[in-house]
């Protein structure tokens, strides 16, 4: 899916501007509209001066990169005040300071809030938006939705190499220890689950031939979160394209989605790490709606004749 409309959202930290430079400069490799949104801290109100600051950076992004910027009016008190934004938008940019209180521990971070209503892919920026992606790691489990996440990472990275990644989880050789099951038995299990794992990754590599000297792949055992860190910080990867499946706050916060865990570890100066979520039940945004929409903003008001007003031809369309 190639990006028509990005939305890019601040809270004027550092975070915030890292996210901003990255939506412009996607933007300006796609063509596509951006627009600027405030979130506000946690618990506290957007800064009184807000809506000047986003105006002056849609200005001066609009100037270096020759791209329509614009800014949204209005200002997000907490993560549910985004979503008529995100609904219009294909991808969502987001860059804020990590909340470190009580009720981040309890509900987590804002970005995660932002992940799970939002259903639309959601790149959280943490390097500096110098250049375009030139190396990037899709975290795969094979189901349907690894497909689309491959085509997410090469629409953003046009030039980037990619390597697929999938972690075979040993989750249940703890099962079968528990059950005193033999050692021979285990390794027998484990030499299995790679076999089938790596004729997996044939069939997903294989829908790439023409890409086949860009794609690369690689296996490995244990936690999926972990090992993925592990091999981003083997090599170097600059953006970690993961999947995300439906989920409660509580059961994020209870069981840990992958998506989740990975967003937590890559946080830290060492595997600093740019992530797209792609949530497994993303819905795009209708490009006729977008764009009606957007075509509305610019138009003038004008002054209406007074009069009677005429009854309504049909259901209106939004």
């Amino acid at each position: 899916m190639t990006p028509r409309s990005i939305l890019a959202v601040t809270d004027f930290s550092i975070h915030g501007g890292r996210a901003l430079d990255r939506a412009a400069l996607l933007s300006a490799e796609h063509g596509a509209v951006l627009k600027l949104a405030c979130l506000a801290y946690p618990g506290e109100a957007p800064p009184s001066d807000a809506a000047t600051r986003l105006a002056h950076h849609a200005l001066q992004l609009s100037q270096i990169h020759r791209i329509d910027v614009r800014a949204v009016s209005r200002l997000a008190h907490a993560v549910e005040d985004l979503l008529p934004e995100v609904s219009a938008a294909d991808l969502v940019v987001c860059g804020t300071a990590p909340v470190r209180n009580l009720r981040s521990f309890f509900l987590g971070q804002p970005v995660e809030a932002l992940i799970r209503n939002a259903r639309r892919p959601v790149l959280v920026a943490r390097r500096s938006a110098k250049r375009s992606y030139r190396n990037m790691l899709v975290a795969v489990d094979f189901s349907e939705a690894s497909r689309g996440l491959v085509d997410m990472g090469f629409s953003l990275g046009k030039t980037a190499s990619v390597e697929l990644f999938h972690a075979v989880s040993t989750a249940n050789e703890g099962k079968l220890r528990y059950a005193e099951v033999s050692d021979r038995a285990i390794k027998a299990y484990r030499d299995q689950c790679r076999r089938h794992a790596q004729d997996r990754m044939f069939w997903l590599t294989d829908s790439y031939d023409s890409r086949r000297n860009r794609v690369q792949s690689a296996l490995a055992h244990g936690d999926p979160a972990r090992q993925t860190l592990v091999q981003q910080q083997r090599n170097g990867s600059e953006l970690i394209v993961v999947g995300k499946h439906p989920a409660s706050t509580f059961t994020d916060m209870l069981f840990g989605s992958v998506a989740v865990r990975i967003l937590a570890y890559s946080a830290t100066d060492d595997l600093r790490a740019d992530v797209l979520i792609v949530p497994h039940d993303w819905q795009p945004a209708s490009s006729t709606s977008a764009a009606s929409r957007l075509q509305a903003e610019r138009l003038p008001s004008r002054r209406v004749r007074a009069g009677a007003p005429q009854s309504p031809r049909g259901p209106s369309m939004i």
